[in-house]
């Protein structure tokens, strides 16, 4: 398949590679159509409100004085900053100085990853439109050089923060563009709603024109569709609209019509008998073969947060309406799933550890026919008598009790964990300390494969050897969606001691992609250096931690409908 290209002259159209030599160009944005979009002035709504949860933020034991100008920071002679009406909490204006004393003292490499992240940026004609993965030029840059979906998420909340909303904007503006070019993996057609992975812009100095190239899977290891990628767009188009006020953009056609093609791709009808979101190996953070395959907690997760941040931005027209119908009956009955059978404390291990098997009826215990033998042994140290977490993967006869980070923070922060399980999961945190952090936050899982075990999973996967990479390796990016979780759980120490270990080290060490070891004490074997979500990450939960109420372009409140009355299936009436 040639790849799909967005081609034009730097200071021209926007036209395909075929088009001179097919009728039917793949991608054409004319230029003013393009000014027009990106330029077109925003109506902010400057209302001011104060919900219950922005006043328990401010309420929080974190002592804010006044903050000091940086010249890293872009000073604004308006920091008001519009309150839209979607739910959560207010986040206000721009970032306009260094983190405050009191809670914490300012530390000297927050100008460092700033100017950092700035290096990192990749432009379209003239507009910035991301991030790229990493500027290491010790390494081969494999897709390195690229701007990836999910990567640039950590990135984008740290520009919104800091009151620089255009990138994102022009990011999720090229995107949704890109998400409607047919895309093909040798002669078998994608679904429409498919996000890329990644996409690079090429420069020909010659033609005086630029391209991009994007990716949907048919370019990565294992030629899988990145599943968590349309996720991230939209949450990340929930954070935008937060942050600025600004509705006009997730009102546009294009984007209502991207809204629901994702929609559309994930709630389609099969032969599904949960709610959740059957997936191949490799489909997200993790993209190489971990044993993930089935019902990952981190793309459940992810999808309950999309569900959730669609339902806000989708038009209550006729198309929004039929989408929003089909998604909180989706959201009902995915809550209660994951909350039923994908959370495990010691109530619910020492339950599957007398289960019986082999049960034929509706009032089976043990549902999914799971044999207690094949409990791990680790599992029974690992677990606390309080605390508890959302396991890795739960379908027929299988139950994954890994420890994902990421799909348990986003639970925490899309509310699919009730406020009782996120607690749990901040006292797991803090039992469980030395294994799930250590000396460099944060563990990406817990614990890593080894030996026959690793053989069989990965295929003897050489970059994802024991407490390496994604087995078991410690990613500095994580500790944003740490601290956002611990804030949003009341427990911003947490977030708080974490960021201190990991500014020890991470600047010094030239911002690794991932570190290794059952600590985390080195730096990972073949990590790059410079790598932009570590950087990101960073200043987010810096910022996050010194402001709070930054929280809300990122989180989502409880639905208190979301408790519904259980009824009998069908197949119970006689």
């Amino acid at each position: 398949m040639a790849p799909v290209t967005v081609d034009g002259p730097t200071n021209g159209s926007v036209k395909s590679k075929e088009e001179e030599g097919s009728a039917q160009p793949l991608f054409e944005i004319d230029d003013s159509d393009l000014s027009r979009l990106l330029e077109k002035p925003r109506p902010l709504n400057t209302e001011r409100k104060r919900s219950f949860d922005e006043r328990s933020f401010s309420e929080m034991s974190i002592n804010l004085s006044p903050p000091r100008n940086n010249n890293f920071y872009r000073l604004s002679d308006n920091s008001s900053r519009g309150f839209d009406n979607l739910d959560g909490v207010y986040s206000p204006g721009r970032w306009t100085g260094t983190p405050r004393s009191g809670y914490f003292e300012p530390h000297p490499i927050v100008g460092e990853a700033w100017e950092a992240l700035r290096r990192s940026l990749v432009n379209f004609r003239g507009q910035p439109v991301g991030t790229i993965a990493a500027l290491d030029n010790s390494s081969e840059e494999l897709n390195y050089d690229q701007v990836f979906v999910r990567d640039f998420v950590p990135s984008a909340l740290a520009f919104l923060m800091n009151g620089e909303p255009e990138i994102v904007k022009n990011f999720l503006l090229k995107t949704v563009f890109l998400q409607s070019r047919e895309k093909k993996v040798d002669n078998f057609k994608l679904g429409e709603g498919v996000m890329p992975a990644s996409f690079k812009v090429l420069h020909d100095p010659v033609r005086n024109t630029e391209t991009i190239l994007a990716d949907y899977g048919e370019s990565a290891i294992g030629r899988v569709a990145p599943v968590d990628s349309g996720f991230w767009w939209i949450i990340l188009l929930r954070a935008y609209t937060k942050s600025t006020g600004d509705t006009s953009l997730a009102e546009m056609p294009e984007i209502q019509r991207g809204i629901r093609l994702i929609m559309t791709l994930c709630l389609s009808e099969g032969f599904d008998t949960f709610p959740t979101l059957l997936c191949a190996d490799g489909c997200c953070m993790i993209d190489r073969r971990m044993g993930v395959y089935g019902y990952p907690i981190e793309i459940q997760a992810l999808f309950f947060m999309a569900l959730r941040c669609a339902s806000l931005l989708l038009k209550r027209d006729a198309e929004g309406n039929e989408c929003l119908d089909r998604i909180v009956k989706r959201l009902h009955a995915l809550s209660f799933h994951m909350r039923s059978y994908f959370w495990l404390d010691i109530k619910q291990l020492n339950d599957i550890y007398r289960y019986k098997t082999e049960e034929y009826s509706h009032t089976a215990v043990n549902k999914f026919n799971v044999i207690p033998d094949s409990l791990p042994d680790w599992v029974f140290d690992f677990m606390p008598t309080r605390g508890g977490y959302f396991i890795g993967n739960v379908s027929p006869a299988k139950m994954d009790f890994r420890w994902f980070c990421l799909g348990n923070c986003i639970a925490i922060l899309s509310s699919l964990a009730t406020p009782e399980q996120s607690c749990a999961i901040m006292d797991l945190i803090e039992s469980r300390w030395q294994e799930l952090v250590g000396e460099m936050p944060l563990k990406i899982c817990y614990p890593a494969m080894e030996s026959h075990e690793w053989r069989i999973v990965t295929g003897c996967d050489p970059k994802n050897t024991g407490w390496s990479y994604h087995n078991g390796g410690s990613w500095p990016v994580l500790i944003w969606l740490l601290t956002a979780a611990c804030i949003k759980a009341g427990r911003p120490q947490i977030a708080k001691r974490a960021i201190e270990l990991a500014e020890s080290r991470l600047l010094m060490d030239g911002w690794p992609e991932y570190y290794d070891g059952k600590l985390g004490r080195f730096i990972g074997k073949q990590a790059r250096k410079n790598q932009t979500w570590s950087i990101a990450g960073y200043l987010v939960a810096k910022m996050m931690l010194e402001d709070p109420s930054h929280l809300g372009m990122i989180s989502l409140e409880e639905d208190k409908q979301m408790k519904p009355q259980m009824k009998r299936s069908a197949s119970w009436a006689f």
